[in-house]
């Protein structure tokens, strides 16, 4: 075990990003070039859907755990933009896929591809982009990469379904909703951070580490996602506060709430995911604030940001572990 990594100031979002900055114009340069093609329309969506940005968190983790680990002198290199660039199409089809599951209107403040162009071509824009991060994925002639990246795009699409499962019921329990996000989001971030110790060539044990981090960092940002969407507004946040219980997702305030309700209250909560009653958000955050279910969320976002920042003690120190500790306490001191 190292000292020296926690001896450098954690930086703040924007030092991070600026760190990865040209590596990321790499990314994003060719992302453009590998979305091309000779359908117009799939160059219409895929460009309206990754031309809105956003964080870009995903192939930004993978960078940094490249950066983190690549020996002194070696740089991160284009084996490492060509896997960020498949994470991020990953991530994309998903988001194309989820709003029509979820029938949103909005994402980051804008219309989302199916409110323009209709849900049958974001779904089908969605497989295009599947497709096109394997093909990407199969260029690198590297069987571990591909399994890996296999099994994680396996596992999405079955926190997918799973999520589905659990609309509009009440009786959804916080291992329930752990199991939702632990595929839905921790698994392709615990993806990007291995992919990026694997190409530094890493050993057995460092690409665990970098694997259990990414799954702690995807646990905690969710979860905090979640604390947002009760505890912000849609100008900050970017979509319509309330979304969640629209949609009948029972996430983990109002899961505490429900658990810790007198039975009226927990009539009335249960009543409102199974209808998706918007209606009822006053009661709803009522009792959220009655239960400290905002803290009790919080609290929980917390304990998978120190348990991803425990999964690093291992590593020397440089600008990229101190990167990938500040996005473990970004992800849980964020407003939107």
């Amino acid at each position: 075990m190292h000292s020296s990594a926690s001896a450098l100031p954690v930086p703040d979002l924007a030092a991070i990003q600026a760190l990865t900055r040209d590596d990321m114009a790499a990314v994003d340069a060719l992302i453009r070039r590998r979305l091309a093609s000779d359908v117009v329309l799939i160059n219409q969506i895929a460009e309206y859907i990754v031309g809105a940005g956003g964080k870009r968190l995903r192939p930004m983790l993978l960078l940094l755990a490249a950066g983190a680990l690549a020996p002194r002198g070696k740089g991160i290199g284009a084996d490492a933009h060509q896997l960020a660039a498949v994470i991020e199409f990953i991530h994309t089809a998903t988001l194309l896929h989820d709003d029509v599951v979820d029938e949103s209107d909005l994402r980051r403040g804008r219309r989302t591809a199916n409110a323009v162009w209709g849900n049958a071509a974001s779904v089908l824009v969605g497989d295009f982009l599947y497709s096109r991060s394997f093909q990407l994925m199969v260029e690198l002639e590297r069987m571990e990469v591909m399994q890996i990246l296999a099994d994680t795009t396996n596992l999405i699409a079955e926190g997918e379904v799973l999520q589905l499962l659990h609309v509009r019921n009440p009786d959804t329990d916080e291992a329930a909703y752990l199991r939702v996000i632990e595929r839905k989001t921790a698994v392709l971030f615990a993806a990007a951070t291995r992919l990026g110790a694997l190409l530094a060539g890493a050993d057995a044990a460092t690409c665990d580490a970098l694997h259990d981090y990414g799954l702690n960092l995807g646990y905690a940002f969710q979860i905090a996602d979640d604390v947002l969407d009760y505890a912000s507004d849609a100008q900050t946040l970017g979509k319509n506060l309330g979304d969640d219980l629209a949609e009948g997702k029972a996430t983990l305030p109002l899961i505490h709430a429900i658990a810790r309700s007198d039975e009226a209250t927990r009539t009335r909560l249960r009543g409102a995911i199974e209808q998706g009653d918007t209606g009822a958000m006053a009661d709803v955050l009522a009792a959220i604030h009655a239960t400290g279910g905002l803290d009790y969320s919080r609290r929980r976002a917390g304990e998978y940001a120190q348990a991803a920042e425990r999964a690093l003690a291992g590593l020397d120190g440089n600008d990229y572990v101190a990167a990938l500790r500040g996005l473990a306490r970004y992800a849980v001191s964020r407003d939107h």
